[in-house]
């Protein structure tokens, strides 16, 4: 597909967290990085382990419950020097992102004992890409609502702390994207599931791009939700307007509803559980 808009999106203020996320490392215990599920690949941070330092990490697979999880769990194969927990952070409990974490964090003050230091509460940051699920995250952690969620990227805009209970303290940071995107599909990818700015993206490019990777992957979820009988590229965003009203006056199809409600739909998980990257 060629896809008209470059995506390359980077804001001031994730250097500036990256800058900070690697002098801070030093009072840092375990890393939770964060992906989503449906983008196992794309919403990787490409650089985190020259961030970490070789610190000890958790990978949490945020959206398990909306991927397509044969996809996904192939596709974490890959990341076998992580810790992983899967996990509907909406729905889900947090019980073993906390036994992984305790476990962890013994082995951390058994060797600080040796060096006769007193165990101390173990401090954990979060990091990721935007809108992967950090702050949803902590507030499951902390049961409460501590840091500020949204369907949008660029939340979280610093580095903060959050007490989450006797043993574990955290540090919140914002989405993290590498500064040039060299993968044009991850980036629309990224793009699509709201981990860049849909703003700086022409609506329609991203419409197309989503409605070429749903017949691509799945074909069936994409009839399934607009209620068509075959799929063809040359009359498909007209049979979507039909289906769904997207008319104007004299029954002109509104091309425009018809983009940014396939991007919608897409965003609201419409299309079933689906998995992405390959």
């Amino acid at each position: 597909m060629d896809n008209k808009t470059n995506i390359n999106w980077y804001p001031g203020h994730m250097a500036k967290a990256k800058r900070e996320l690697k002098e801070n490392m030093p009072l840092i215990d375990i890393v939770y990085e964060v992906i989503d599920a449906r983008m196992p690949i794309s919403s990787k941070v490409a650089d985190i382990n020259d961030i970490i330092k070789g610190k000890p990490k958790i990978l949490v697979v945020s959206k398990y419950d909306i991927c397509d999880k044969t996809i996904t769990d192939k596709l974490l194969e890959k990341y076998s020097d992580y810790t992983i927990v899967k996990c509907d952070l909406l729905n889900g409990n947090t019980n073993e992102l906390i036994n992984k974490t305790k476990e962890l964090s013994k082995a951390i003050n058994d060797e600080r004992q040796k060096k006769g230091l007193k165990p101390r509460k173990t401090r954990v940051v979060v990091v990721g890409s935007p809108n992967v699920g950090k702050s949803t995250l902590i507030n499951k952690l902390a049961g409460k609502k501590v840091v500020q969620t949204g369907n949008t990227p660029g939340v979280t805009k610093s580095l903060g702390w959050v007490r989450i209970n006797n043993d574990i303290e955290l540090m919140d940071s914002p989405g993290i994207l590498w500064p040039k995107i060299d993968d044009q599909d991850s980036a629309h990818i990224l793009a699509a599931l709201s981990s860049i700015k849909e703003e700086i993206l022409d609506v329609e490019d991203l419409a197309r791009f989503i409605i070429n990777k749903l017949i691509e992957l799945y074909p069936n979820n994409l009839k399934e939700r607009y209620k068509l009988y075959d799929i063809n590229l040359d009359t498909i965003y007209d049979e979507i307007a039909k289906k769904r009203g997207l008319l104007i006056k004299g029954g002109l199809i509104d091309y425009d509803k018809v983009y940014l409600t396939i991007v919608r739909d897409l965003k609201d998980s419409k299309f079933g559980n689906i998995t992405l990257d390959r």
